[in-house]
C-alpha cells in the first residue's frame, strides 16, 4: 500500500508526480553538519525498480543522474547494478551499493512515509574521485570520502 492523499502542497506534489511520471526525486541540500542528498520516491512502486540516493553531488547534476536511471527503469531496460556503468557521469563510471534498511529513517524520510513503512530496495549510486577511486577505496582522499559519505554496502570488487 502506498499513500494516495498527502496532507500538504508537497506531499501532494510527490504522490501526483509518481502517479502522472512514474517517480519523483527529492534534493536535500547540505548543511553545515551533513552534505547534500538527493532521492527518488516511486520507482520501486512504478517499475519494481529500487529507490536511488545520491550523496554529495549539486542537486541538478544528481537530479540528471535519477532521471537517466528512472528512464531506464521506464523503458523497460533498468542499468544493471552489478556492474559500473558510464551511463551516468560523462567524467567516470558509477558503481551501485546497497543501502540497509537501518538508514532508510535518517536518509529517505519521505520514501518511508509514501510506502507507509512497507519494505522497498534502495541503492546509493556511488561517483569517483578524479582519480578513479570510489570512497571505499583504501587509497581514497579522507575529503573525498567525507564529500560522499557511504551509506551503502560497497560492491565486492
Amino acid at each position: 500500500m502506498v499513500r494516495l492523499i498527502g496532507e500538504d502542497r508537497t506531499e501532494q506534489k510527490l504522490i501526483d508526480d509518481i502517479a502522472t511520471h512514474g517517480w519523483h526525486w527529492i534534493h536535500i541540500p547540505a548543511d553545515g553538519a551533513h552534505v547534500g542528498y538527493a532521492f527518488t520516491v516511486g520507482l520501486f512502486q512504478s517499475y519494481g525498480h529500487p529507490e536511488l540516493i545520491v550523496v554529495g553531488l549539486p542537486g541538478q547534476v544528481a537530479g540528471e543522474m535519477l532521471a537517466i536511471c528512472a528512464h531506464a527503469a521506464r523503458s523497460g531496460s533498468p542499468i544493471d547494478r552489478t556492474h559500473p556503468t558510464d551511463a551516468l557521469l560523462e567524467s567516470g563510471s558509477c558503481e551501485f551499493a546497497e543501502v540497509p534498511a537501518s538508514a532508510y529513517l535518517e536518509y529517505v524520510g519521505y520514501a518511508l512515509w509514501y510506502y507507509e513503512k512497507q519494505p522497498f530496495p534502495l541503492y546509493q549510486i556511488a561517483w569517483p574521485s578524479r582519480d578513479g577511486l570510489f570512497p571505499w577505496h583504501p587509497d581514497a582522499a579522507a575529503s573525498f570520502r567525507q564529500a560522499q559519505p557511504v551509506i551503502g554496502v560497497p560492491p565486492k570488487s
